[in-house]
């Protein structure tokens, strides 16, 4: 195994913190897959359940409080919204798909919408699967990752508001999520455990991120 030297990895990270502390802006909001942004730029799409934290993950990597809307109401968000990040990439952020109470008409449109983009975007480079670390995968995101082996589009899992679990409960999780990420073709091998709130476990996920600007 190829060792990587402290230094480069050193500044690998310092450059990933560069790219998301850099500019970062809105640019573009559509829920018609006819109507997405030019494909200029490598893109990240951020998927997962309603609620799974997709905004608030977003406004932690980039040190904002209000870059993507963060919604309390679970499944309002019925929209791609795309941010540009230091000219170099393109952040989605996808509505959030599996909520119990939205009516059946409007999910399945939502879940279409989805499922067109994630199909045919041809500068995706990576999707990042949002799981709720106390829930873990559903049926919905196994869709999801099924769709995304059918694709060929690399995903990784990333799992969110660690800060709810103890010790104990995390490593269960992060097992959980590698045994199911080994059951996937296009799944990528590092799995991130995050929190927005507390801002823990952003290094990780900005450097792999920001290896796909290069």
């Amino acid at each position: 195994m190829t060792k990587v030297n402290s230094s480069s990895g050193d500044a690998a990270l310092a450059a990933a913190r560069k790219l998301f502390a850099g500019a970062c802006e809105f640019v573009w909001r559509t829920g018609d897959i006819a109507a997405l942004p030019p494909a200029d730029l490598p893109e990240i799409a951020f998927v997962g359940r309603s609620n799974a934290g997709k905004s608030s993950l977003i406004n932690a990597l980039t040190n904002r409080k209000s870059l993507a809307r963060v919604s309390h109401t679970p499944g309002r968000t019925r929209e791609i919204n795309f941010f540009r990040l230091g000219e170099r990439l393109m952040l989605a952020d996808l509505p959030g798909y599996g909520y119990a109470k939205a009516s059946k008409t409007m999910s399945a449109a939502w879940q279409r919408l989805i499922f067109a983009y994630l199909r045919g975007r041809p500068n995706l480079r990576r999707v990042v699967l949002l799981l709720d670390a106390r829930r873990g995968a559903t049926d919905n995101d196994r869709e999801v990752m099924d769709l995304l082996d059918e694709a060929a589009v690399s995903f990784a899992l990333v799992l969110t508001k660690i800060d709810k679990l103890k010790a104990d409960e995390l490593d269960a999780a992060l097992a959980t999520a590698h045994a199911e990420a080994r059951r996937h073709t296009a799944a990528f091998p590092e799995i991130a455990a995050t929190s927005a709130f507390r801002s823990l476990g952003l290094d990780p996920l900005k450097l792999q991120l920001a290896a796909l600007a290069e």
